[in-house]
């Protein structure tokens, strides 16, 4: 039997490089998996990709009304959502100056406030159960304070941890498990196309292992966090930076 044989699984900004990586590693280990993203023809795609053990939700996660209906059908359709991955993030380079409050709310409504919402609505089924797993996708940039990204990102990420720590301590003695992954420059299209050919051999020379880390590493955290035999660690952020910050 697969360790999450029977579970059901979401993964938003699923047609992402990382949530897609995410979506894969979590099917592999016998999950069904909901993907949810805005971006129609890459959801598609994945959905194709991954057949019968994957469902697709095309959801704007700065609508919270629409967010909130999309969970509580879900919730209707599976019975609860055993594993919660708040993947889903923009980056934005703008620094404080430049940082108008209108760039800033977008950030904070798609990096935070949907983490948030999903959390709120769905951990009543998994308290139900006694069984549950959320990973928020964190940053480097969150202990760095961004190099490259900019400030709403890098606060925005800040608050991920807060909120893992939040809901950990809430719920730790509920069978539900919180925790956070914050990897640093992943090769995906943050790196790929946010960043000018400069700024990545920059960031490559700083890095210690000597690359960039690859969507399905981080993959591989969260289906570890994932697991059944992930029981017993809650609220903590693991770090994937290729040596960058020590901790």
């Amino acid at each position: 039997m697969m360790p999450l044989e029977g579970r059901v699984a979401l993964v938003t900004g699923a047609a992402g490089a990382i949530g897609a990586a995410c979506a894969r590693a979590l099917i592999g280990m016998g999950a069904h998996v909901v993907l949810m993203d805005r971006a129609e023809v890459a959801l598609d795609n994945l959905t194709r990709e991954l057949g019968a053990g994957a469902t697709a939700v095309r959801q704007d996660l700065q609508d919270e009304a629409g967010l909130r209906g999309a969970a509580a059908e879900l919730v209707a359709r599976f019975g609860a959502i055993d594993v919660l991955v708040n993947n889903a993030g923009v980056l934005t380079a703008s620094k404080a100056a430049a940082t108008l409050m209108e760039e800033w709310r977008r950030v904070f409504a798609i990096n935070l406030d949907a983490a948030f919402v999903l959390t709120q609505a769905l951990l009543p089924a998994m308290r139900a159960r006694r069984w549950g797993r959320i990973i928020n996708m964190s940053s480097y940039a969150a202990k760095s304070g961004g190099l490259t990204a900019g400030t709403a990102y890098s606060v925005s990420k800040t608050a991920m941890i807060g909120l893992t720590y939040s809901i950990a301590r809430e719920t730790a003695g509920q069978g539900i498990t919180v925790n956070a992954v914050a990897p640093a420059y992943v090769m995906s299209a943050m790196v790929s196309e946010q960043l000018t050919e400069a700024q990545r051999q920059a960031q490559l020379a700083q890095i210690p292992v000597g690359r960039f880390c690859q969507p399905e590493e981080v993959a591989h955290a969260v289906a570890f966090l994932a697991a059944p035999l992930a029981g017993f660690i809650t609220g903590e952020v693991i770090d994937l930076n290729g040596g960058l910050h020590f901790d």
